[in-house]
This record gives structure tokens, C-alpha cells and sequence, in this order.
């Protein structure tokens, strides 16, 4: 096979795969936890303080929290540029929007569109069947907050259908600046506030997800770019 040929097919290949990279885990791959409800106490905690990249930040814990959950969407956010930077938010490490119980094992996820703006999951389903199955309520949009560098670490390397479980405060915290920020502590609000601002003192990925997409396209990848070198190293077989 000519290089020209392999190249437009690995290239095709790539393409095809990065689209549907995102797909999500089948019903039969979700771990039993999954179908656990948020676990939520009031608790009585004193505020406390943190400092990231030389920046006070204020805590107060309202409910200790935890949650089982595989991730939709997410967005990691960077505190140079956008809302976070004109907020100064730098404990904000990234959103995370996670569904559970009946939406993980019955709702029809990969018919469905989810994505993530700073502080803001939205959800599409393409018809009525697709969103009887989907219960809003078993969905949550989580502002991953904490001080600890190796949590921070930990939060970036959770990917799209990743299984996960977060446990911690949901709080409420400020600057010395103008920053102020709450939480929800139900699951059944929408809109403005409805999202769980999540101090996290532990994080674990329950299952990690590469799907035959993913996989696919990491190998697409290689050899498209594998091929790309060596033809233009083969000058003499340009005319074959």
C-alpha cells in the first residue's frame, strides 16, 4: 500500500475515532457504587483558611459530603484567563458534572450531549424517548475546590467516563478580594447556585475509562504521524 493511501486512511481513522472519543462505558461496565445516592450530614466546622498561588482563600463547611458518581464533563480551569481570573478564583481547580443511579445504569448517555462552560454543565437529549430516561436529579455539576497540591494533581487527571468517588465539604468560601461563592446542598434545584461546591479531602477513580474509540485514536495518531515522517523521508517513492 502507497504511503498517500495509508495516510488519508490512518487520517480518516483518526478523525472518525477523536469524534466519538468521548463515548461512554456500557450499563454492564458501572461499578456497583454507582447506584448509591449522595451521602450528606450538617456537620459544625469553623471556617479555616487556605493559600493558593499566594492567595487567601476562606472555608466554611456546611455538610460533609460524598458522592459516587461518572463523570459527563468536565473543565479544568485555568485562573489566568476568563471568569476565573477577573474573580480571581485560583481554589476552583475544575467542574466536574457526574450522574448516578438510575441515569449510570438505565438513561441513554451516549445518545445524549453533555459539556461543560466555566461553573455550568448543560445537557441535550435529541428526542422524548432519550429524556424520559434521563432523571435531572441524579445529575450534579461539582466545583472542585481544595488547598492540597496532590489532590489538585489528582482532580486533572480524571477524564470522560471515568467512575469516581469524592468525598469532603460542600462549602461555601471568599477572598479578601471580591470573591464570594456558595453551594447547593440539594440535588432537585436548577439554575444559578445549583451547583455543589465540593471541599475535597479524598478523590479516587473507581474505574478508569479507554474506550476502543480512545484507543483507536491513539493508534491512528501514531501511525498517521509515523507514516507522515517517512514519507516525506522517502523522497524516491513519491512517484510510485
Amino acid at each position: 500500500m502507497k504511503f498517500k493511501h495509508i495516510l488519508i486512511i490512518s487520517f480518516a481513522i483518526l478523525v472518525i475515532s477523536f469524534w466519538n472519543r468521548n463515548e461512554l462505558p456500557d450499563k454492564k461496565d458501572m461499578d456497583p457504587q454507582l447506584a448509591v445516592e449522595p451521602i450528606q450530614q450538617m456537620i459544625q466546622l469553623p471556617e479555616f483558611s487556605v493559600n493558593v498561588d499566594g492567595n487567601d482563600y476562606f472555608i466554611q463547611p456546611k455538610y460533609d459530603y460524598e458522592l459516587y458518581g461518572m463523570v459527563v464533563s468536565y473543565r479544568v480551569h485555568n485562573s489566568d484567563t476568563g471568569a476565573h481570573l477577573r474573580w480571581g478564583d485560583h481554589l476552583n481547580v475544575a467542574d466536574y458534572c457526574v450522574v448516578w443511579s438510575e441515569n449510570a445504569f438505565e438513561a441513554h448517555l451516549n445518545e445524549m450531549t453533555f459539556r461543560n462552560q466555566e461553573w455550568t454543565c448543560y445537557y441535550q437529549y435529541p428526542d422524548r424517548e432519550v429524556g424520559s430516561s434521563f432523571n435531572k436529579e441524579k445529575l450534579s455539576n461539582n466545583h472542585l475546590i481544595t488547598g492540597d497540591s496532590s489532590i489538585r494533581d489528582r482532580i486533572k487527571k480524571i477524564g470522560i467516563g471515568d467512575q469516581i468517588r469524592i468525598k469532603g465539604w460542600l462549602s461555601s468560601y471568599h477572598s479578601t478580594d471580591r470573591l464570594s461563592r456558595g453551594t447547593s446542598i440539594t440535588r432537585s434545584d436548577t439554575g444559578n447556585g445549583a451547583c455543589e461546591t465540593i471541599y475535597v479531602n479524598e478523590i479516587d477513580i473507581i474505574r478508569i475509562h479507554n474506550s476502543n474509540w480512545r484507543i483507536l485514536m491513539y493508534v491512528s495518531l501514531l501511525i498517521f504521524l509515523a507514516t507522515l515522517v517517512k514519507y516525506f523521508y522517502s523522497p524516491f517513492k513519491l512517484n510510485e
